[in-house]
Protein backbone atom coordinates (compact mmCIF):
# COMPACT_ATOMS: atom_id res chain seq x y z
CA UNK A 1 0.00 0.00 0.00
CA UNK A 2 0.96 3.76 -0.53
CA UNK A 3 2.31 5.67 2.79
CA UNK A 4 2.40 9.31 3.01
CA UNK A 5 4.75 10.39 6.28
CA UNK A 6 4.54 14.19 7.83
CA UNK A 7 8.37 15.33 8.65
CA UNK A 8 11.66 13.42 7.88
CA UNK A 9 13.25 13.48 11.39
CA UNK A 10 14.38 10.58 13.16
CA UNK A 11 11.29 8.84 13.61
CA UNK A 12 10.07 9.61 9.78
CA UNK A 13 13.26 8.57 8.37
CA UNK A 14 12.78 5.48 10.46
CA UNK A 15 9.61 4.58 9.80
CA UNK A 16 10.13 5.35 5.59
CA UNK A 17 12.80 2.93 5.81
CA UNK A 18 10.89 0.62 7.82
CA UNK A 19 7.71 0.57 5.44
CA UNK A 20 9.68 0.32 2.02
CA UNK A 21 11.64 -2.56 3.53
CA UNK A 22 7.89 -4.36 4.14
CA UNK A 23 7.43 -3.03 0.64
CA UNK A 24 4.96 -0.77 0.70
CA UNK A 25 5.56 2.57 -1.20
CA UNK A 26 6.15 5.52 0.78
CA UNK A 27 6.54 9.38 0.34
CA UNK A 28 7.50 11.43 3.09
CA UNK A 29 7.36 15.29 3.21
CA UNK A 30 9.48 18.04 4.99
CA UNK A 31 9.48 21.72 4.58
CA UNK A 32 13.80 21.31 5.67
CA UNK A 33 14.98 19.75 2.93
CA UNK A 34 18.11 19.17 4.10
CA UNK A 35 15.97 16.70 6.68
CA UNK A 36 15.86 14.21 3.65
CA UNK A 37 19.64 13.04 4.28
CA UNK A 38 18.20 11.45 7.01
CA UNK A 39 16.92 8.54 4.24
CA UNK A 40 19.27 5.86 3.43
CA UNK A 41 20.91 6.35 0.50
CA UNK A 42 18.72 3.64 -1.80
CA UNK A 43 15.92 5.07 -0.31
CA UNK A 44 13.31 5.31 -3.54
CA UNK A 45 10.02 6.56 -2.06
CA UNK A 46 8.94 10.36 -2.79
CA UNK A 47 10.25 13.40 -1.09
CA UNK A 48 7.98 15.99 -0.99
CA UNK A 49 9.50 19.50 -0.10
CA UNK A 50 6.94 21.50 1.63
CA UNK A 51 4.47 22.66 4.02
CA UNK A 52 2.31 19.20 5.29
CA UNK A 53 -0.74 21.36 5.59
CA UNK A 54 -0.91 22.91 2.20
CA UNK A 55 -3.62 20.41 0.51
CA UNK A 56 -1.32 21.06 -2.58
CA UNK A 57 2.02 19.65 -0.84
CA UNK A 58 -0.52 16.57 0.44
CA UNK A 59 -1.67 16.23 -2.98
CA UNK A 60 2.04 15.63 -4.76
CA UNK A 61 2.61 13.10 -1.75
CA UNK A 62 0.44 10.72 -3.15
CA UNK A 63 -2.53 11.06 -0.37
CA UNK A 64 -5.50 10.72 -2.80
CA UNK A 65 -4.78 7.16 -3.49
CA UNK A 66 -2.97 6.47 0.16
CA UNK A 67 -4.09 4.10 2.58
CA UNK A 68 -1.95 5.12 5.82
CA UNK A 69 -0.33 8.39 6.80
CA UNK A 70 1.66 9.53 9.68
CA UNK A 71 2.21 12.69 11.14
CA UNK A 72 5.62 12.55 12.75
CA UNK A 73 6.95 16.46 12.60
CA UNK A 74 7.80 18.12 15.83
CA UNK A 75 5.24 20.05 16.08
CA UNK A 76 1.59 19.13 17.40
CA UNK A 77 -0.39 21.93 15.84
CA UNK A 78 0.90 20.42 12.41
CA UNK A 79 0.74 17.05 13.13
CA UNK A 80 -2.83 17.04 14.38
CA UNK A 81 -4.54 19.38 11.71
CA UNK A 82 -2.49 17.37 8.81
CA UNK A 83 -3.73 13.74 10.80
CA UNK A 84 -7.63 15.87 10.25
CA UNK A 85 -6.77 16.60 6.77
CA UNK A 86 -5.57 13.30 6.10
CA UNK A 87 -8.60 11.52 7.26
CA UNK A 88 -11.57 14.21 6.68
CA UNK A 89 -10.82 15.40 3.78
CA UNK A 90 -9.19 12.44 1.68
CA UNK A 91 -10.36 9.77 3.30
CA UNK A 92 -7.14 8.05 4.68
CA UNK A 93 -8.74 4.72 6.60
CA UNK A 94 -5.38 4.31 8.83
CA UNK A 95 -4.13 7.57 10.38
CA UNK A 96 -1.87 8.38 13.30
CA UNK A 97 -0.37 11.58 15.17
CA UNK A 98 2.58 11.98 17.35
CA UNK A 99 1.75 14.45 19.86
CA UNK A 100 3.94 15.50 22.82
CA UNK A 101 1.95 16.83 25.11
CA UNK A 102 0.14 13.89 26.97
CA UNK A 103 -2.90 15.51 27.95
CA UNK A 104 -3.41 17.07 24.74
CA UNK A 105 -2.90 13.39 23.14
CA UNK A 106 -6.14 12.20 25.20
CA UNK A 107 -8.63 15.26 23.48
CA UNK A 108 -7.54 14.08 19.79
CA UNK A 109 -7.97 10.27 20.85
CA UNK A 110 -11.68 11.48 21.46
CA UNK A 111 -11.77 13.44 18.56
CA UNK A 112 -11.37 10.21 16.87
CA UNK A 113 -6.99 10.50 16.20
CA UNK A 114 -5.27 7.67 16.83
CA UNK A 115 -2.30 9.47 18.77
CA UNK A 116 1.17 8.29 20.02
CA UNK A 117 2.73 10.24 23.26
CA UNK A 118 5.37 8.04 23.97
CA UNK A 119 8.66 8.98 22.98
CA UNK A 120 10.11 5.11 23.50
CA UNK A 121 8.05 3.26 21.80
CA UNK A 122 7.14 5.68 19.29
CA UNK A 123 8.11 4.14 15.71
CA UNK A 124 6.75 0.96 16.68
CA UNK A 125 3.52 1.93 17.69
CA UNK A 126 3.49 4.20 14.81
CA UNK A 127 3.90 1.19 12.19
CA UNK A 128 1.00 -1.11 14.73
CA UNK A 129 -1.62 1.91 13.86
CA UNK A 130 -0.67 2.11 10.04
CA UNK A 131 -0.18 -1.50 9.68
CA UNK A 132 -3.16 -2.52 11.90
CA UNK A 133 -3.66 -5.91 10.66
CA UNK A 134 -2.65 -9.59 12.10
CA UNK A 135 -0.73 -10.11 15.44
CA UNK A 136 1.87 -8.98 17.68
CA UNK A 137 2.87 -11.18 20.26
CA UNK A 138 3.94 -8.67 23.64
CA UNK A 139 4.87 -11.46 26.50
CA UNK A 140 5.72 -15.29 26.71
CA UNK A 141 5.30 -17.08 30.00
CA UNK A 142 8.82 -18.68 31.09
CA UNK A 143 7.47 -22.25 29.69
CA UNK A 144 6.27 -21.08 26.68
CA UNK A 145 2.92 -22.10 27.45
CA UNK A 146 0.87 -18.82 27.64
CA UNK A 147 1.30 -15.60 25.34
CA UNK A 148 -0.15 -12.32 25.68
CA UNK A 149 -0.79 -10.55 22.13
CA UNK A 150 -1.92 -7.23 20.94
CA UNK A 151 -4.57 -7.83 18.32
CA UNK A 152 -6.23 -6.25 14.88
CA UNK A 153 -9.97 -6.95 15.48
CA UNK A 154 -12.49 -5.86 12.68
CA UNK A 155 -14.36 -2.67 13.35
CA UNK A 156 -17.66 -4.92 13.13
CA UNK A 157 -16.68 -5.84 16.62
CA UNK A 158 -17.12 -2.28 17.62
CA UNK A 159 -19.96 -1.82 20.11
CA UNK A 160 -20.53 -5.83 21.31
CA UNK A 161 -19.34 -6.78 24.78
CA UNK A 162 -15.78 -8.05 25.20
CA UNK A 163 -17.32 -11.05 26.23
CA UNK A 164 -18.59 -12.24 23.34
CA UNK A 165 -15.17 -11.45 21.56
CA UNK A 166 -14.01 -13.83 24.10
CA UNK A 167 -16.62 -16.38 23.75
CA UNK A 168 -15.64 -16.09 19.83
CA UNK A 169 -11.92 -16.43 20.49
CA UNK A 170 -11.76 -18.85 22.74
CA UNK A 171 -9.60 -16.54 24.48
CA UNK A 172 -9.17 -13.86 27.57
CA UNK A 173 -9.25 -10.26 26.83
CA UNK A 174 -6.73 -9.46 29.63
CA UNK A 175 -6.50 -5.55 29.15
CA UNK A 176 -8.02 -3.28 26.33
CA UNK A 177 -5.54 0.43 25.96
CA UNK A 178 -8.35 3.22 25.54
CA UNK A 179 -7.57 6.90 25.13
CA UNK A 180 -3.61 6.24 25.66
CA UNK A 181 -4.67 4.15 29.22
CA UNK A 182 -4.97 0.92 30.30
CA UNK A 183 -8.72 -0.64 30.87
CA UNK A 184 -9.23 -3.82 32.97
CA UNK A 185 -12.46 -5.18 31.36
CA UNK A 186 -16.06 -5.90 33.23
CA UNK A 187 -18.80 -7.97 31.58
CA UNK A 188 -20.36 -5.25 30.73
CA UNK A 189 -17.12 -3.88 28.78
CA UNK A 190 -17.87 -3.06 24.97
CA UNK A 191 -15.67 -2.58 22.10
CA UNK A 192 -15.28 1.18 21.34
CA UNK A 193 -13.03 2.74 18.58
CA UNK A 194 -9.77 3.08 18.65
CA UNK A 195 -9.49 0.25 20.92
CA UNK A 196 -5.79 -1.64 21.72
CA UNK A 197 -7.30 -5.47 22.34
CA UNK A 198 -4.38 -7.48 24.28
CA UNK A 199 -5.55 -10.76 23.99
CA UNK A 200 -4.45 -14.10 27.00
CA UNK A 201 -3.79 -17.64 25.43
CA UNK A 202 -2.45 -20.33 24.79
CA UNK A 203 0.70 -19.81 22.86
CA UNK A 204 -0.63 -22.63 20.18
CA UNK A 205 -4.22 -21.10 19.92
CA UNK A 206 -3.09 -17.13 20.08
CA UNK A 207 -2.37 -16.72 16.25
CA UNK A 208 -5.75 -18.73 15.81
CA UNK A 209 -7.84 -16.68 18.17
CA UNK A 210 -6.08 -13.65 16.33
CA UNK A 211 -7.81 -14.36 13.07
CA UNK A 212 -11.20 -15.12 14.62
CA UNK A 213 -11.66 -11.69 15.97
CA UNK A 214 -9.80 -9.81 12.76
CA UNK A 215 -12.61 -11.60 10.19
CA UNK A 216 -15.79 -9.40 9.99
CA UNK A 217 -18.26 -10.31 13.01
CA UNK A 218 -21.28 -11.77 10.19
CA UNK A 219 -18.30 -13.96 8.81
CA UNK A 220 -17.02 -15.46 11.91
CA UNK A 221 -20.94 -16.32 12.79
CA UNK A 222 -21.28 -17.89 9.44
CA UNK A 223 -18.35 -19.63 9.58
CA UNK A 224 -18.93 -20.72 13.05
Amino acid sequence: MHVVILGCGRVGATLANSLERLGHSVAIIDQDAHAFRRLPPDFRGRKVHGFGLHRSVLEESGIRHASAFAAVSNGDNSNIISARLAREVFGVENVVARIYDIRRAEIYQRLGIPTVATVKWTADQILRRLLPSGLQTVWRDPTGTMALGEVHVDPSWIGRPLTELEGAAGARIAFVTRFGAGVLPTPETVLQEGDLVYLLAPETHLREAAEILGRPREAEREHA
